[in-house]
């Protein structure tokens, strides 16, 4: 029996309705709600109620909703329903559903959420299908047991859709859905077949074209990255009389367009949280929409660049005993502070994990499962984790650094306070980047400020010359950790989307390589070649990082063998030496004719006539006053005392100067406002 309520906390921060799963029409059938029950869904979450019936009924909808609102339930149940009005049995291998997503662990997590109502199917049988995994077993289990649902990665599906003949896809009267990575909402479906498609196997599976309906998931995200023109394609090869779905984060101006294209009086759904935003100075809160889950409490904090990671580990401590993600923006940061973050006293014994998107496949299953079995721990990732994966009970999410793509930062945050549970989410920000809060907020993601504490015991600093600058010394393979590290940070800040807050140019590079635990700032171009801050960085002399060795000695026996092979094959075929070019003699300089020292002194002449138009605009425009135009045009001496006191003489001086200068470049060709301008004294000019 389900409860008679919502429980109390979800339907304070309204995650939960007050719908049974049980009440929604076209009603659910009784295998449906039963595996529902086992699971312990009895109400609906308001994308939930709102879509299930929609799609069930054959509606065109245009849906809106927050990361981490239960639309998975809302894609697996319409899904099992619509595939349940077969009138008999599939036979082995014909297959009715296709549920593709972007990483193995999404497509293992979807595949056993998916299990209890695939059961509910009598006669029909699904295959995971992933890499890592040994393709011939795959094709020799398809060929000979066939499946009815198969959930996977682009890359295997593909290799099994076009290397296995006995599948049969002709029961497919649709099979074009479209999401973003890590969504599974999409529902391509009719009353034989459903196939959700990624974006990212969009060109694999372009030449199966169907005809009923048609959904788009994440639409915003897919036009923005550059299928528009291959979606308006597909639309136009479908037929018209068929529903379409889309699904979206925001309702942008291309998504209304292809709504309007697509899409025969759509239903629009809005489901919006509400965020509650706390004062600094006061008790008082306000309100407003959010994409964010109601549960979720976000903050941002400023920090100076020395001081950021001192923060994060004091964070740490501060919340000791959570289950915290910590996002790094790559690979190589978060193999390097997987390595630094357990030298910390103040940090052993808390489970420290490492989860990226260039861990084999082994390693990145055991690193997922041990993280979701701990009560307890940190996991440092990078936005392979952002995305999909429901990792049960996070309690805090620390964004370290900001994402590329600020899309990311809801789904980021969005791992914490699941469905109808509460957690706590922070961005750390460098004082230059304050702007990304109010960036934020303008796209609904409120942020509320936690000040940076300003007598925090400075940990990192003494670790880094105590403990991690002694580790790269020790170790090279903390060394090039660290410098692999930074350089790949560097490089990730410049592609940063908001390039106009997040400016790598104004980087404070010499504290960021002293957070690192570098021995020397490397050599690359964007240190060489540009005049980046090299203040606070404090060089090791003496050392010669060549004859650093691994702690590994197997590694160190390894790169011995290297640098004894490379010297044995310089020895053998020695570099030639570069013949310097001889230097050339300079030519005496020709003396000028009359005809080119006045073409200079032309040049020279129209360039101060054009500075003097500008200043006379800009006395215009109220851009500069009297004063300060006598100052720059040097009708007044520098030291203030000149021959004109404003009156009327000195005003028509002015303008008659600057009807001449005008004049003059027209004449010349080199007027910028086109000649057509004519100044007529104190801020006024007559077009």
């Amino acid at each position: 029996m389900p409860p008679s309520a919502p429980p109390a906390a979800a339907a304070r921060n309204r995650a939960l309705t007050e719908k049974l799963f049980s009440e929604l029409s076209p009603a659910i059938s009784q295998e449906v709600l039963e595996a529902l029950d086992r699971g312990g869904f009895h109400w609906c979450t308001p994308v939930q109620e709102a879509t299930i019936p929609l799609l069930l009924s054959h509606k065109d909808v245009a849906v809106d909703a927050a990361t981490g609102s239960g639309k998975t339930l809302a894609f697996v149940v319409p899904v099992i329903e619509i595939l349940r009005r077969r009138s008999s049995p599939p036979r082995p291998h014909e297959v009715l559903a296709v549920i593709i997503s972007p990483t193995r662990e999404l497509s293992t997590q979807i595949y056993n959420v998916a299990q209890p109502f695939f059961a509910t199917l009598k006669g029909v049988s699904s295959m995971l299908l992933v890499g890592g995994t040994d393709i011939k077993g795959d094709l020799k289990k398809a060929e000979e047991e066939g499946a009815n649902i198969l959930v996977g990665t682009p890359g295997k599906l593909v290799d099994i859709m076009t290397n296995v003949d006995t599948l049969g896809f002709k029961n497919f009267e649709v099979v074009l859905g479209i999401m973003e990575y890590g969504s599974l909402f999409g529902i391509l479906s009719c009353c034989f077949g459903v196939i959700v498609i990624c974006s990212y196997c969009f060109h694999s599976l372009l030449h199966l074209f169907g005809k009923q309906i048609l959904i788009l998931d994440e639409a915003d995200r897919l036009l923005d990255m550059g299928f528009q023109k291959q979606v308006t394609a597909i639309i136009s090869k479908l037929p018209k009389l068929r529903r379409t779905g889309l699904f979206s984060a925001t309702q942008t101006e291309a998504v209304d367009e292809l709504a309007k294209a697509g899409m025969r009086n759509p239903v629009r759904v809005g489901v919006k949280a509400e965020a509650k935003l706390m004062s600094k100075d006061s008790s008082q809160s306000e309100h407003g929409p959010s994409k964010t889950p109601v549960g979720l409490r976000l903050e941002y904090m400023i920090c100076e660049p020395s001081k950021k990671s001192s923060q994060l580990v004091d964070f740490l401590v501060q919340n000791s005993g959570k289950k915290i993600m910590i996002y790094f923006a790559t690979c190589a940061c978060v193999d390097y502070w997987a390595v630094v973050l357990p030298l910390l006293n103040s940090l052993k014994g808390s489970p420290i994990i490492s989860y990226h998107g260039k861990m084999k496949q082994g390693p990145r299953e055991k690193a997922l499962a041990s993280f979701s079995a701990l009560s307890s721990g940190i996991l440092i990732c990078t936005d392979v984790a952002a995305r999909g994966l429901d990792i049960p009970h996070v309690d805090l999410i620390v964004q370290y650094d900001p994402p590329q793509d600020p899309n990311v930062f809801v789904h980021r945050a969005g791992r914490t306070a699941r469905y109808d549970q509460e957690g706590d989410a922070i961005v750390f920000l460098l004082p230059k980047e304050d702007a990304y809060v109010e960036f934020l907020k303008r796209r609904g993601v409120p942020l509320t400020e936690r000040e940076c504490p300003g007598d925090t015991e400075d940990v990192v600093p003494q670790v880094e010359f105590i403990l991690i600058r002694t580790a790269a010394l020790e170790d090279r393979n903390v060394m090039e950790k660290g410098l692999r590290a930074f350089v790949s940070f560097v490089r990730a800040y410049k592609e940063h989307h908001c390039s106009y807050i997040f400016q790598w140019k104004d980087l404070e590079i010499g504290r960021l390589a002293m957070e690192y635990g570098l021995l020397q700032i490397p050599s690359m171009p964007e240190v060489k070649h540009h005049s980046l801050s090299l203040e606070g960085f404090i060089p090791v002399d003496g050392v010669d990082v060549t004859q650093i060795k691994y702690k590994d000695k197997a590694r160190e026996k390894q790169r011995k063998k290297a640098l004894k092979r490379k010297a044995e094959e310089e020895a053998l075929n020695p570099k030639p030496e570069k013949k310097r070019a001889p230097e050339k003699q300079e030519k005496p300089k020709r003396k000028k004719t009359g005809k080119q020292r006045q073409s200079v002194q032309t040049k020279e002449d129209l360039d101060e006539l054009a500075h003097e138009y500008r200043l006379l605009k800009k006395l215009k425009r109220g851009a500069i006053d009297e004063d300060e135009y006598e100052k720059l045009t040097g009708f007044v001496d520098t030291d203030g005392e000149g021959s004109s006191d404003g009156d009327p003489s000195d005003l028509d001086e002015r303008k008659e100067r600057g009807n001449k200068v005008q004049k003059k470049l027209k004449q010349s060709g080199k007027s910028r406002g086109g000649g057509s301008r004519k100044f007529e004294g104190k801020g006024k000019m007559r077009r």
